[in-house]
């Protein structure tokens, strides 16, 4: 969704008002984030969808617009990244999301997920496009890439904490690949059906599964305190 919705904005109008208007609409999320005082579905949806879109729009600018090579742009968010974990691990003494519970910590993990985005979105792009495999391909890639950490995990006993992270990051130039491959023309190897259709489409999803969340009981019981 991230990435069909920033390519849409982007391409269709000026490309610095959209990633402004998009900036301010991450700011507003992330703001209602920190100011809620348990866990809310719609309001950290709401935050993690922005920082999809936002960090799309902020990896694509260094390409599109300042001429940043694909590979240069996925080694610089892969070291804010590893700076982030460093930093964060350094601090806090772990990286789970479970330990997640006062403001410092909220702060570091919306910072590396904001950068999970931009690294994704940068890396999907450079196999897709600067290594010529196709949205279709880069998607299938992602997919193998993705069973890693899961395998690791069920069968090798691999770390919770680095399995998690893992997927997250693989998560999104799994979704960004096959979300060009259904939006981008058929003169760039997608389907063309519109960045704007499948916009449309995967918010809608995403809408319904928060829906579902918001009134399951099991989410319910989860809204607790968040610090």
């Amino acid at each position: 969704m991230g990435e069909s919705t920033s390519d849409f904005f982007v391409f269709r109008i000026n490309p610095y008002a959209a990633v402004i208007l998009g900036g301010i609409v991450f700011a507003i999320a992330l703001k209602i984030q920190f100011s809620a005082k348990k866990y809310v579905p719609w309001i950290y949806w709401f935050a993690v969808t922005m920082v999809a879109v936002f960090g799309t729009m902020a990896a694509d600018v260094l390409h599109i617009q300042l001429g940043v090579p694909y590979i240069a742009s996925t080694i610089f968010f892969a070291v804010i990244l590893a700076l982030v974990f460093i930093v964060w691990r350094g601090s806090e003494k772990t990286l789970s999301i479970h330990t997640v519970n006062n403001p410092r910590r909220e702060i570091f993990y919306w910072v590396a997920v904001f950068a999970t985005f931009a690294l994704g979105t940068a890396a999907g792009d450079w196999a897709a496009i600067s290594l010529g495999l196709g949205y279709f391909s880069a998607g299938l890639l992602f997919t193998a890439v993705i069973l890693i950490p899961a395998i690791g995990f069920w069968l090798f006993g691999l770390n919770e904490i680095l399995s998690f992270w893992f997927a997250y990051i693989i998560t999104r130039p799994l979704g960004a690949s096959f979300a060009d491959w259904f939006g981008k023309s058929h003169s760039v190897g997608g389907l063309g059906l519109g960045d704007g259709g499948v916009s449309i489409v995967l918010t809608s999803l995403i809408i319904l599964c928060v829906l579902y969340m918001s009134f399951n009981r099991g989410e319910r019981r989860a809204e607790t305190a968040k610090y």
